[in-house]
């Protein structure tokens, strides 16, 4: 057969047909766009042409993902998408959501309703480990469903999330969302040394204090404190990186010739007044922003006979009764964990605790906190019902 060389098809004008289809095409542009397309030849024609039309989807998009990734606020990026079809459309690409900055999350919590939770599900689902991360949070702690949360931390976790890592191992350590048994403190350090490898700062100061106190972990006094160093160095390197206009002065890097109970400061957290340096306060991350003005805005109260952590940077809650522990000392500060309790130490609590007279006097000993540890750091006592512990009580 003779086919394949057309001999057996009727002759047809190929030209003709595809100068038909493009006609078809042009008379169908011009119906669904509902004007002439015009070349922009002139100024009055370039009023009519849209250049945005001209732009590609995947250059709009690249677009927008540098914006969701430098935003600094959540409307940065809703002004985008309100602005027109299109942006509002490319804007909530999986793409563009997965490269969101974690400002872009930081909802407050007087405004949270079903859409943000919607927004920051579909944000979680494109892949991105901050939305991940605070979504869980706030599943977990404010939402009260404690299996999808400690799933979406879980997510974040295993793409080397160091926040969501340290979470996890808070949960762990306390039981959070079951009981007393369900503590797992080995598993706790475990998700700690992994947050702590990432340099997070809070994970560094807690896997310290466990490795001083031999908590869930063999005693290594002397690696112990090595960590705990290191976690304010690091934090002092993140100070010194920020920009001149995050920070009100430089005060705070003199050196203090006074000792550091004699001089104290109302602003900063002076985690590193031991060598004669005030930190100030590390900026809370927007989940914890979340928990603390989603329980203030209900008297501060999680639950009946709940308590929330007394470190103002936290804002986790207990989950059940006695689940934080005490301070060993005064018993009316309670803590989630002991890098909470360190950061409390310094920033507020360490005037509160005992009479100034109590504490100056016991400086003396190396024990300026009165816990028994010598190591002036304030303590968390207690045991697992947050009781008073005979063996650190002073």
């Amino acid at each position: 057969m003779r086919t394949r060389r057309g001999l057996c098809y009727t002759k047809v004008d190929m030209c003709s047909e595809k100068r038909a289809v493009k006609r078809r095409r042009d008379i169908a542009g011009e119906h669904k766009n509902s004007r002439k397309r015009v070349k922009p030849s002139s100024p009055e024609a370039a009023a009519e042409y849209d250049l945005f039309d001209s732009l590609p989807d995947d250059l709009v998009v690249c677009i927008l993902c540098k914006v969701s990734s430098t935003a600094s606020c959540p409307a940065d990026f809703i002004n985008v998408l309100i602005t027109c079809k299109r942006l509002n459309g490319l804007g909530l690409h999986s793409l563009v959501l997965s490269k969101a900055s974690p400002k872009m999350f930081a909802v407050k919590a007087k405004n949270w309703s079903e859409p943000a939770h919607r927004f920051l599900k579909q944000c979680a689902d494109s892949g991105n480990v901050e939305a991940c991360y605070t979504l869980g949070m706030i599943r977990f702690y404010c939402l009260q469903s404690r299996g999808s949360g400690a799933s979406l931390m879980a997510k974040a976790a295993i793409g080397s999330h160091a926040p969501s890592l340290y979470s996890l191992s808070v949960i762990q350590f306390n039981g959070s969302g079951g009981s007393k048994n369900d503590k797992d403190l080995r598993a706790g350090v475990a998700l700690c040394m992994r947050a702590a490898f990432l340099g997070h700062i809070d994970a560094l100061r807690e896997l310290g204090h466990c490795l001083q106190d031999g908590y869930g972990i063999r005693q290594n006094i002397a690696e112990g404190r090595r960590f705990l160093v290191q976690a304010n160095a690091r934090e002092l390197a993140a100070v010194l990186s920020m920009p001149p206009s995050a920070l009100t002065s430089r005060s705070w890097l003199t050196w203090n010739p006074l000792p550091h109970h004699r001089h104290m400061t109302a602003s900063g957290c002076p985690l590193l007044s031991d060598f004669g340096c005030n930190v100030p306060a590390p900026e809370a991350h927007p989940a914890n922003r979340f928990l603390t003005d989603w329980f203030a805005a209900r008297g501060g109260l999680p639950g009946p006979g709940l308590r929330l952590c007394s470190h103002a940077g936290c804002g986790r809650p207990e989950t059940r009764r006695h689940e934080f522990r005490r301070c060993s000392v005064c018993g009316a500060v309670n803590y989630c964990s002991r890098a909470c309790q360190a950061l409390d130490w310094k920033m507020r609590h360490k005037a509160e605790c005992a009479p100034m007279e109590r504490w100056l006097e016991e400086d003396g000993d190396g024990d300026a906190d009165g816990d028994g540890d010598g190591n002036g750091n304030g303590g968390v006592g207690g045991d697992e019902d947050g009781d008073y512990d005979p063996m650190v009580e002073s």
